[in-house]
């Protein structure tokens, strides 16, 4: 059967947005919800679910999080994992956290202050970084992006990075930890493949379809995942690619789940006329090279891209019609209220359902927000 890329972009919407649920069957679901620490309005772990949660609030996923039986942990990127999905990376041995050289092991001194601080939190049962830093004193170290960092949370992210400490809760967004202790690492070599595969699996059910280089790229991310596996990850690509349903479209070779069907039927269900605001990190929009070949126009996350530079704004949310991504808004919230803006890739459409379902999209958003309309 002839696939096209109409049938990519329609099978890409239709997978990515089941009937929304309950929180914790949609984290099961995905295995993986990317985070990340901008509030503009909610932050990105928040806008994501809002479209996949019944009923879902800004903050609900660090409100129940003790309750939801899910980790903080490093995937293809820092997010919110299944413990399932997290047993499959651990033990990650000494490496060092993704923003250092994963591929170092710590000096010995490092992992003397590692035994104590790990003793401390045993003791103590869960710990906020400030009670670690007035009992030990740490100092401050420079951090990946050139400034100076607590040298307390430098090392509890890292013990968090290897495994010895999980995120037992938030306080004000602030990371408490408990100990936490792994099973064993596999020494059988079937089994460790068994394990890469996996999840390879998990990254391919949340992104698919794939372009190869985006099938390539999420890969290698995965020496983040299981740096103790890196040199792995390219004979796991080869073995995926064979596993995986595949067609070249327009020169490109697209990867997708064997068990997936790309070309949809049209059903009396079907979200015709759906309007949605997506996270920058939502998976549809994740991937860039994806959603360029997709969407036939270019997206860039422009929070660190310095003002006069932006040319979609500060936190550019892309605005997905039916199935096709047309442009993109940047709300914020000024004294209680949604402020919105919006631009378009070529106009924006006239006709009364896109103009329904904009004002019906941000009342969904005010009411996520605790806004009043």
């Amino acid at each position: 059967m002839l696939i096209t890329l109409d049938d990519l972009r329609r099978f890409t919407v239709a997978r990515n947005f089941f009937k929304p649920t309950t929180l914790k069957r949609a984290l099961h679901r995905m295995g993986f919800v990317q985070a990340d620490p901008i509030r503009a309005p909610a932050r990105a772990q928040d806008l994501i679910l809002r479209h996949r949660v019944g009923n879902y609030h800004a903050g609900d996923l660090e409100r129940r999080y003790a309750t939801l039986d899910i980790e903080e942990d490093f995937f293809v990127t820092y997010g919110f994992v299944t413990k399932s999905l997290q047993a499959l990376m651990h033990p990650r041995s000494d490496s060092r956290v993704p923003a250092d050289d994963v591929s170092r092991p710590w000096p010995a001194a490092k992992r003397k202050r590692a035994q104590l601080l790990l003793e401390f939190v045993r003791e103590r049962g869960a710990v906020h970084p400030r009670e670690v830093d007035e009992h030990f004193s740490h100092g401050t170290v420079r951090n990946y992006w050139g400034g100076s960092s607590n040298a307390t949370t430098h090392l509890l992210d890292a013990m968090h990075y290897r495994g010895l400490l999980r995120v037992a809760r938030r306080d004000k967004g602030i990371r408490v930890y408990t100990a936490h202790q792994h099973q064993p690492a596999p020494t059988d070599a079937a089994e460790r493949q068994a394990l890469i595969d996996a999840l390879i699996d998990v990254a391919v059910r949340i992104y698919a379809p794939l372009p190869g280089a985006s099938l390539s790229f999420f890969v290698s991310r995965l020496r983040f995942a299981v740096p103790q596996w890196r040199k792995e990850l390219t004979s796991a690509l080869q073995r995926t690619k064979e596993r995986l349903s595949h067609a070249r479209i327009d020169g490109v070779d697209w990867y997708w789940r064997a068990t997936e069907n790309v070309v949809l039927r049209e059903t009396p269900e079907s979200p015709q006329d759906t309007l949605r605001l997506l996270a920058p990190f939502d998976p549809v929009v994740r991937d860039r090279s994806r959603f360029e070949l997709l969407w036939g126009w270019v997206y860039r996350f422009e929070a660190y891209t310095p003002a006069p530079k932006r040319k979609l704004g500060y936190y550019a949310m892309p605005l997905l019609w039916r199935d096709r991504v047309i442009g993109w808004g940047n709300l914020s919230v000024r004294n209680g209220k949604l402020k919105s803006e919006f631009g378009y890739v070529k106009s924006q459409p006239h006709d009364r359902a896109f103009k329904r379902e904009l004002e019906a999209e941000l009342d969904r958003m005010r009411t996520f927000l605790g806004l009043e309309s």
